[in-house]
């Protein structure tokens, strides 16, 4: 077991040296989100002139939630890794791990996690530069609770961001291009997971459709947690229900496809 878990914290150490070498990207990555938070203030500001609040709330706790989920992209978004998982698999760079005791998808985690640290940590760059002006609008609630819901919602969401990413991935077996799939996914997870506006002013029946999608569990709703855009505790927790439940079904998706792709990878010679 333990030796088991050196490999993949072998995996995490490299996937942190590697991702330290590109943190400038990461960095200016980070700054260029400025120019996203100014567009968000602007337009929501515009939004809030002729009103108090939207859908029960005001525009600080609307800001709050856009900087939330911010700081969420940067810690368990999967920026590249689906292109990433895709190229190994089309140079025959994942052989390597069919003659050794490894788990692919484990190892795909770590360097992951090791790049989304990195990441995470930059983001707070760009946010200290623009503290002065935002740091009077946000009004983070402070219920310990949220935080005791909040982290295992974060954790289930940097699963199904991954697992994601991983199934399309997964898909160069049978297709040469995975770009037309990333691009459609992406597309759905901007609307139905809260990234362009908070699901919650949608109308109340694609709400409550939403909730029942893997997209709901990937940044609206941990990031509804810790913004206090979700109230209820019984309601967190039965969200962390279904969260689970996307979990499993994706990791049990990823399993199938890593399976009958290798079965089609070594029927072609790779």
């Amino acid at each position: 077991m333990v030796a088991a878990l050196n490999k993949y914290r072998h995996a995490f150490l490299v996937g942190l040296q590697s991702n330290l070498v590109y943190r400038m990207n990461f960095a200016v990555r980070g700054f260029f989100s400025l120019f996203h938070l100014t567009v968000v203030f602007i337009l929501w500001g515009a939004a809030f002139a002729g009103s108090t609040n939207i859908g029960g709330f005001d525009f600080a706790q609307t800001l709050t939630y856009f900087v939330t989920l911010l700081v969420l992209q940067f810690f368990i978004g999967a920026f590249n890794e689906d292109y990433q998982i895709s190229e190994e698999i089309r140079n025959g760079l994942i052989n390597q791990f069919l003659l050794k005791p490894i788990n692919y998808f484990a190892y795909r985690f770590s360097i992951y996690l090791a790049a989304r640290l990195v990441s995470g940590a930059l983001i707070f760059l760009p946010l200290l530069v623009a503290w002065p002006i935002l740091g009077g609008y946000l009004t983070f609630p402070h219920e310990w609770w949220r935080l005791a819901l909040g982290l295992p919602a974060i954790m289930m969401s940097a699963l199904i961001q991954f697992s994601i990413a991983y199934c399309f991935g997964m898909l160069t077996f049978w297709f040469l291009e995975i770009q037309g799939f990333v691009i459609l996914s992406m597309a759905v997870e901007t609307v139905l997971g809260g990234q362009m506006f908070p699901l919650d002013l949608m109308p109340a029946w694609i709400f409550n459709i939403a909730k029942f999608l893997p997209f709901f569990y990937q940044m609206y709703f941990p990031g509804a947690i810790l913004s206090g855009r979700i109230n209820e505790p019984a309601q967190i927790i039965q969200g962390l229900g279904i969260q689970l439940c996307w979990v499993l079904a994706l990791l049990a998706l990823n399993q199938l496809l890593w399976v009958r792709g290798l079965r089609r990878h070594t029927a072609v010679g790779g």
